[in-house]
């Protein structure tokens, strides 16, 4: 096959090196990391047992090396920046670069895929989808940015496993940038706003790597519920399946063609699948996320038994509004997963008040308006974490906001909120923090962790 080079020592990036080596590839698996910090991450002790496998294997792993690529196939794992030097020289120089979701694809394009992209409520959506699918009895794990990563299911594929019937994919930007052939069967688009601009310089790039995906689907399903979508709507996606939780008028299809809520029943296609009432999860946004769920259902050829049974048993996702656990009568509720502005104004709304928030991180850009306004209006008072916390402060005492306070670390944050609700008869401590979490944790989910964590031990 030739020499292969797979760049990042994460389960995505470790998947794909099996998967290559599988296949006949001769194959060096590299990170930029130490052995030292690797080993000092949360998962370091599996990670140090994974790389004695993959060497068993005569996978080479190689930590902590700038070196030039010269193989003919580079592979990046979803958290490694398409434009670091590294990958920009290796395409300059025709080197094949392609993503672990592309690699993936290739050995997988045989089995129906469902795409879902999105600034937020990917995860949901795509969990929802992969519950209806179980529920219809398919063979159709999740992967991508939830469950497996993709590359496992192509190993497992690839040993002559139960076939698949379908694989549920969440789709990040950086995701599908780097993998240019993906073509789901059915792809989902559930908002857009900014988000990863540092990545993607502007909003119109950003714009377009989703778009990509979209266009390549053989069947679109769009959120008819967001402004952006809408605002670019039928102009350019005259065949898309539309879905509003506001009724059929809104819709920029048929409505035969469409999802929408009528008289508290979920509608799809014309047939009335279930009343909103069975959904347990609360929020509007999941309403919206229910939808395109039940749209790529129906599009798939599911029953609506199985789609109505699937929602009325599902009760979320983790990270996202999770509920962990009542102290004192006051909720503590785990929404780690919203690392925007807009996602975490949508996770404030969700939620009863008085709540006590508590946000910050790394900060994203961002049009923080809508955010603030929400805290104006349902926050008692707002504790700031991370290195965010200096900016974040600022922008709330520049809206005429004071009821924060600077507490640096979760820990602080979780003790404090515990007095601070008693003061203030606040009915919900949130973790909603509009901020990704690098600069504290591995991930949105190591925090979230670390959140209930704490909160268990109150």
């Amino acid at each position: 096959m030739g020499y292969s080079e797979v760049i990042g020592l994460g389960r995505s990036g470790i998947a794909a090196a099996q998967l290559l080596k599988q296949d006949g590839w001769n194959v060096t698996l590299s990170d930029a990391a130490t052995k030292a910090k690797i080993l000092g991450r949360p998962n370091g002790s599996e990670l140090a047992k994974s790389i004695q496998e993959l060497e068993a294997k005569e996978i080479k792993v190689e930590l902590a090396q700038n070196k030039e690529l010269t193989s003919d196939l580079v592979v990046v794992s979803p958290g490694v920046p398409w434009d670091i030097p590294l990958l920009v020289a290796a395409r300059e120089k025709k080197i094949e670069t392609i993503g672990e979701i592309e690699l993936a694809w290739r050995y997988l394009q045989d089995i129906p895929w469902v795409g879902i992209t999105g600034t937020n409520g990917k995860t949901t959506t795509t969990a929802l989808i992969a519950a209806i699918f179980k529920a219809a009895g398919l063979n159709s794990p999740a992967c991508g940015n939830i469950g497996y990563a993709a590359c496992e299911l192509a190993l497992k594929s690839f040993n002559c496993d139960r076939k698949l019937d379908w694989i549920i994919a969440e789709l990040s930007s950086y995701q599908i940038e780097s993998s240019v052939t993906l073509q789901p069967r059915i792809g989902i688009w559930t908002t857009f706003t900014p988000d990863h601009l540092s990545r993607h310089a502007t909003l119109d790039n950003y714009y377009q790597i989703k778009a990509s995906l979209l266009h390549r689907c053989h069947q679109q399903i769009i959120n008819g519920d967001d402004p952006y979508l809408r605002q670019v709507g039928k102009k350019e996606w005259p065949d898309a399946y539309w879905t509003s939780i506001t009724g059929k008028e809104r819709l920029f299809c048929n409505p035969e063609t469409g999802v929408y809520l009528e008289d508290s029943w979920v509608v799809a296609f014309g047939e009335l699948i279930l009343p909103i009432s069975l959904f347990k999860m609360s929020g509007l946004h999941n309403q919206q996320n229910l939808l395109m769920a039940v749209a790529a259902a129906k599009l798939a050829g599911i029953d609506k038994n199985a789609i109505a049974s699937a929602i009325a048993t599902f009760s979320g996702v983790p990270h996202r509004l999770e509920y962990i656990r009542s102290y004192q009568g006051v909720d503590y509720i785990n929404d780690s997963k919203a690392t925007n502005y807009d996602a975490a104004e949508v996770g404030l709304a969700a939620v009863k008040s008085p709540t006590i928030l508590i946000a910050g991180g790394e900060a994203k850009e961002g049009d923080d308006t809508a955010w603030i306004e929400q805290i104006k209006a349902k926050a008692a008072a707002v504790l700031l974490i991370g290195k965010a916390a200096p900016l974040l402060a600022q922008r709330l005492q520049e809206s005429n906001y004071n009821q924060y306070k600077i507490v640096e670390t979760l820990e602080n944050a979780v003790t404090k909120s515990v007095d601070l609700a008693k003061e203030t008869d606040a009915k919900v401590v949130l973790l909603s923090p509009a901020c990704a979490s690098f600069d504290q944790y591995l991930s949105f989910e190591h925090r979230g962790d670390h959140f209930r964590e704490l909160c268990q031990q109150l």
